[in-house]
This record gives C-alpha cells, structure tokens and sequence, in this order.
C-alpha cells in the first residue's frame, strides 16, 4: 500500500491521456486529505479523477437545495462520508425519548437520497460507521435499543438493507478497515479535536483505496479469475514428492489448518462467481489426485474451470488458461508461493496481479483479506453457474481440433439463441453485463437495473437481449443490443455488448441478423453504429467495418451506417430459438 505521502506525489502526473471520473466528495467533517488520496489512487489505478469537494459539514444543504454547487457540478460517482463522530453529536443532542430513532433519522436521510429521480442514474458510494464504544452501558448497551453502540450497529445494518434495494447505492465499508487495523490506528484524538479530520493520515490510502475498489468495479474494472499454483500454495509440501499421504491438509493442529481454511475461501469465491483455474508444474494426473481423493481437500474437481499441471512455465499455462477464457489479463490474480515463480509472471504477463504472499501460510489469509482483490459492483444468482460455462467452454477448445474447417465445427455444435426484448427476468443480468463487458463494448456506457427498467417501457427503443446454448450447454444470456430512434428513418446503436466467452462462434453474425430484422420491421431504413475506443475494447474497432456498414465521413466519433434495403443476411450457424 502506498504511503499518504506516495499518494500525493501522484498527483503531479500527466492525468490527461487517463479515462476521467467525475467525482463528487461530501463529508461532515474535514476531507482535505482524503480528496487527496482518492485523487491520488485514482492515478495509480489510471483514472484521471475530476473532483468536487464540498464544503465542511454542508451535506444535507447540498443534497437538500436543488441551486447547489452539488447539483451543479453534476458528478457520475458522489462519495458520501458521514462520520461516526457526528452521527454521536447528533444522538447526544435528541431528547431520550427520540434515541431509539436516531439511526432511522440517518436511513430516512439516504433513502429519500436514493429514491430521487436525478440520482438514479448517478453512484453513491457511502462509508459506513466504525464503531465508538462510549461505555455508557458497557457490553449491556447490546440490550437497550436507545444506546448508542445499539444505534450504529443498527445503522450500519439498515445501511446494508438500504444498498440491496437500491442499485445505486455502493457501501464503502471502512467499519470493516477500523475492525481489521483497530480504532488507535485509524483515528487519532489529538488531529481530530484541532483539524475536524476523523481519519488518520496514516489510514488515508487504505480508506481511499477502498473508494477507488468500488469506483473501478463500476467502471468495469474488477478480478474476474483466480490462478492457484498448487504445491504449498494450496496444500503444505509437494504432491510429487511427498505423495499424497505426506501433504498437509486438514482441519487439525498445525500448518494444514492453514491451507484448510485458505482452501475454503477460495471455494467462497468459486460460489461467488470468480473463475478457479490452477497452473501447476506437476504431473496431471499426480496434481488431480489429491482434488479426486484426499479426504481433507475442501476444493474439488468440480470447483476448477481450467486446470492446467504440466512441465510447460506458468506463464505458458497462464497464456493458455487466458485463450480459454477469453478475457484480460488484468482480469487474473495468480498466487503463488514461490517468489521467483510471482517474478517471472510479473516480468512476462503485463496487467496481471501477482500479490506478495507472505512466507508463512499461515499468514496467507488475513494477508489477502487486506488487499480486497475481488471487489465488484453487481451480483447475479447465474454468477455461480461460471465454472461450469468454463469447463464445457474448454471443451468445446478441445473438440474444434479435431475439426480441419471452422465451418464443420461450428455446425457441429447445433447451436440455438433466444433473442427477446428487457423484461422483469432478464433486466439484473443486463445490466450486471452492462456493469462487467469491457473488451466486446462498441461504447462502453454503463447502465442500473432501473435505466434497463425504463428503456424497456421506451417506444422510440428497441432492446434486444441474446442467450446461447449448444450440445454441450447453456450459455445464457451473452448479448446485448440497444437502438434508440435519431429521427423517422433511422436507428442508433446505442449498446452492442457481448461476453467473450462466446467469440468466434458466429454469434456477431447472428446479432446483426436480429438487429436488422427488427429495424425493417419498425420501418427503419437506416442504422447508425458508433465505436468509442477505451483502453479495453480495441478488439472491436473494426467491427462495424467487418460487418458491411460504410464509415460516415465528417462524423466527429467514428461512426458507420447501414442501409436496411440493402442488407443481405449474413452467414452463421445458429438458429432462432422459439421462446
């Protein structure tokens, strides 16, 4: 982690090539420094940050008068941090009956925040409240609904019942850094009583690190897959030497507890949708047997997507795991033990996160938990169906080998797409792709659950969502289109997403097959395609080009249409499934 000081010098790069983000920072108390270190992470994780700092303790006039310099300077991401310390002074300033109520004063506050029409297209990324233990009651005041301890605790609990509601609305939880480095460290009396500042200097960069996770999640910019090397990675001792009876493993005393408990986590995130693949220099069929019979092993098989045990280097099997996947490197964490193994993936894989494991596995965990490597900004039921996608992705690898024309392949994998519009079903899962599509992105606009929502009551929009499915499974739901009207004749591309997972199959075909379709239908002459370059979607500058549309010379974008009467379906090998 970066020192505050590091943070600051930061701040003198050239920012103007970086994506920017327009921030905006309220706090009710001093957030001079903070504003500096979120400025500062941004540059370090390549955001040129566009900030506005309110000022001191005027939150509730700026959010309340719609004149303000809040509404004015018109932020996509507004960070809100109201402190403990003023929520205590208002607490102790209620009467004893009023109490009971102050943390529902707070959530009324945020609620009537979220549900304002002119924020339902903006983030708010709130803190949360660390606690203060003012001893009043001691450990009783658990038991009385008026004390204060009662108060935060409930507040930071409806909070988290106000975010699941709201889209919007990010927690950014520095309750859980004041519980992992402890009160002394993140807040020192002695600034506090002559600057207003709550936060330490000291914990600025973790607390600001912990903005920019969520901030770079909303922007698509989040860990997606995580690599394990094996031998006293994921078990203690080496698989190859020891045998199996000799690694160690297993809810016992010891060093095997240690992998034990790390195994579970990583089987949390498997649950949690991030992709586990191994890369291990082994044996396969001595690196598998372990996962197929050893008693203690709490990862399975079945919890890998790819698993990649050869004498090939890691980078070679990263390489590969990658052209399975379909996605970036800076979308990999790989772990391992040996330092020299971290250095050479660093050297040769840029983009990718090789975190420092300490030397003693016992340290493995609290050490990751620290990092919050897999932060994100949606959450979907289908997340946890990931693996398995993967697994029969790689084996559909596997099967296009045998095959000495693409065309054959494809044909052999019967493959059938539901095309339909936005509906009550598919909207969190639009726009969690929204949220997540990076590299197949003509434009790489984000949209909430409730923009979805309300352009699918649009008249003058046409919403397309694609799901896939072949003989070896389901897909889901991969693509997505969105056609706003420009005038009587003409339709815009507004959104052309699609998951990577499924390039290369004929699915770019299929869509623009649809695409047309429903614009002759409409009465549409005309589309107009436009491609807004970011660091990730280079693949696709071409695209529209690939497909036939001819470039609109003058365009201020690079921008491309396609006349509908003139349009020849394309070939693909996909068929309309009926719904």
């Amino acid at each position: 982690m970066l020192s505050f000081k590091d943070l600051k010098r930061l701040l003198k790069r050239d920012t103007s090539q970086m994506p920017s983000v327009r921030m905006a920072l309220a706090g009710d108390t001093a957030t001079q420094f903070l504003a500096m270190a979120i400025k500062g992470t941004g540059v370090e994780r390549g955001f040129n940050i566009d900030l506005f700092e309110a000022e001191y303790n005027q939150i509730d006039r700026l959010f309340l008068d719609r004149s303000s310099e809040l509404y004015e300077f018109d932020a996509e991401v507004i960070v809100l941090f109201q402190s403990t310390h003023k929520f205590g002074e208002r607490y102790s300033l209620l009467p004893a009956s009023g109490k009971e109520m102050a943390a529902e004063e707070r959530i009324a506050f945020l609620r009537n925040i979220c549900e304002d029409p002119y924020f339902a297209g903006k983030k708010i990324i709130c803190f949360n409240y660390p606690e203060i233990d003012d001893t009043v009651f001691g450990s009783y005041a658990n038991k009385v609904s008026s004390s204060f301890t009662y108060q935060v605790r409930k507040l930071n609990f409806d909070l988290m019942e106000l975010s699941r509601s709201h889209p919007n609305l990010f927690i950014c939880d520095i309750a859980s850094l004041q519980n992992k480095f402890g009160r002394d460290f993140m807040f020192s009396p002695n600034v506090y009583v002559s600057t207003e500042m709550v936060l330490s200097v000291d914990s600025l960069p973790y607390v600001a690190s912990r903005v920019m996770d969520i901030v770079g999640a909303i922007k698509g910019q989040f860990k997606k897959c995580l690599i394990l090397d094996l031998d006293n990675t994921v078990w203690g001792g080496i698989i190859g030497d020891d045998g199996m009876e000799g690694i160690q493993i297993g809810h016992g005393l010891g060093i095997g507890k240690a992998f034990s408990e790390f195994q579970m986590w990583v089987k949390k995130l498997k649950q949690r949708g991030i992709i586990i693949c191994v890369a291990s220099k082994n044996n396969l069929e001595t690196a598998k047997e372990p996962f197929e019979k050893h008693p203690d092993m709490i990862l399975k098989l079945d919890d890998i997507a790819v698993f990649q045990a050869n004498w090939e280097t890691k980078v070679d099997n990263i390489r590969t795991i990658r052209k399975i996947l379909n996605i970036g490197f800076d979308s990999m964490v790989f772990l391992d033990d040996n330092p020299f193994e971290r250095n050479i993936v660093r050297e040769n894989i840029p983009g990718i996160t090789v975190p420092e494991l300490p030397e003693d596995p016992g340290d493995y965990l609290e050490y990751l938990y620290s990092l919050n490597l897999f932060e994100t900004a949606s959450y979907d039921k289908a997340d946890k169906d990931r693996t398995k996608q993967y697994q029969v992705e790689a084996q559909r690898v596997s099967l296009a080998k045998t095959f000495t024309n693409e065309a054959d392949f494809l044909k052999s994998l019967k493959m059938v797409s539901a095309v339909s519009g936005f509906t009550k079903f598919n909207t969190p899962r639009v726009a969690q792709l929204s949220q997540r599509s990076n590299q197949f992105n003509l434009r790489t606009i984000r949209y909430t659950e409730a923009d979805i929502a309300e352009m699918a009551k649009d008249r003058k929009t046409i919403d397309l969502s694609f799901t896939l499915e072949d003989k070896f499974g389901d897909n889901g739901l991969i693509g997505v289109v969105i056609m706003k009207e420009l005038d009587v004749e003409s339709l815009f591309i507004d959104t052309w997403f699609m998951s990577c997972r499924v390039l290369k199959r004929g699915m770019e075909n299929f869509t623009l097959n649809a695409i047309v379709q429903k614009a002759k239908e409409a009465g549409y002459k005309r589309i107009v395609g436009e491609y807004l370059p970011t660091a990730k979607n280079k693949m696709v500058e071409q695209h529209f080009p690939s497909l036939g549309f001819r470039k609109i010379e003058g365009a201020p974008t690079a921008q491309y249409e396609l006349l509908v009467d003139q349009y020849q379906p394309k070939e693909c090998y996909i068929d309309f499934k009926t719904l």
